[in-house]
């Protein structure tokens, strides 16, 4: 087979890259390498791929029409992975036009390639917890209401999901959408609590803490979602329903605090803190309902994040040589 992974030099794709390569898979990655955040970790994620003789790698705004077809033939790919798209709950705020043009036109253009990909099994793509809105029930599932995002970002993944129904139902093309649920770990993205926690108090540096008393999320660790994502490529749904939507966490909510708590432990220093309001788009509380995902694809994390945590923060000390 061979697997188009775009946003491959993201944090979630370059660990999916790399896990695909190692089981033999043949992987043509895409990436527009902007610079939302730095730019040289995107570098220093496609230089532990380039060694692979199976990798190709070419850079491509998938929201410039024709560019990811003039870059890669269609008829050559089995399977793809959508992971490309503009990040950020509270980016979205400032920059809504970023996320229509990622969020939208590139995965319309996306899904343009795959009507044209002949040889294409199965299409998937990334969806995101925030979808199910500011809640503080739980745990959340796949066949709740979907229909009051609180920020942009929410509001264009719910719309990847329906136009990824839309394609499914009129061109039979087979996908899967998954929710994430607050992926973190090693070669993560720098604008996470967790990464802008670890710099702040090994900086010395007062961190910030928007509705502490209320805030939890649903952690969910690099190497269990990887694991995941490898069964989930192979599996395409079959029969009437081509289209299926899995939730992807770790059903262990963790407070805010909590996540303080073990990014302190691990760094060995108490941060110096600063205890703000709720911020505009923020939700209260993740909580992922993962039984839809164990009895398809036996998805079963493991890690907590008294363990992740800690890889997390020695990985951070060796990469920045601290």
């Amino acid at each position: 087979m061979t697997i188009l992974v775009t946003g491959a030099a993201g944090f979630i794709g370059h660990n999916l890259c790399l896990a695909l390569l190692a089981r033999g898979e043949q992987v043509v990655g895409v990436d527009s390498l902007n610079d939302y955040y730095d730019p040289a970790i995107k570098r220093a994620r496609l230089e532990r791929l380039a060694g692979f003789e199976k990798f190709r790698f070419a850079q491509v705004d998938l929201a410039e029409d024709g560019a990811l077809e003039r870059a890669v033939s269609p008829e050559i790919v089995t399977h793809i992975v959508n992971l490309a798209a503009q990040a950020g709950v509270r980016y979205s705020i400032d920059n809504p036009r970023a996320y229509v043009r990622s969020n939208l036109s590139g995965y319309v253009n996306v899904l343009e390639f795959a009507r044209a990909a002949t040889n294409l099994k199965h299409l998937v793509y990334a969806s995101s917890s925030s979808v199910y809105g500011d809640r503080a029930d739980g745990p959340f599932r796949e066949n709740d209401a979907v229909t009051k995002p609180v920020s942009l970002y929410s509001a264009t993944k719910i719309s990847g999901e329906v136009l990824s129904e839309s394609y499914a139902h009129l061109y039979g093309i087979a996908m899967t959408g998954l929710r994430f649920f607050t992926v973190y770990g090693a070669w993560g993205r720098p604008d996470m609590a967790y990464w802008i926690f670890t710099q702040k108090i090994l900086a010395g540096e007062t961190i910030d803490l928007y509705a502490a008393g209320e805030m939890s999320r649903d952690f969910t660790y690099i190497d269990d979602i990887t694991a995941a994502l490898g069964r989930i490529v192979d599996r395409p749904p079959v029969g009437e329903v081509l289209h299926e939507i899995y939730n992807l966490g770790n059903s262990t909510p963790t407070p805010l605090m909590g996540l303080v708590e073990a990014v302190e432990k691990a760094c060995g220093r108490v941060a110096k803190k600063n205890f703000m309001p709720k911020q505009m788009g923020d939700v209260s509380k993740t909580f992922a309902d993962i039984s839809k995902a164990r009895a398809a694809f036996d998805y079963n994390p493991k890690t907590t994040i008294e363990h992740g945590i800690p890889v997390f923060v020695t990985w951070y000390k060796d990469f920045y040589n601290i």
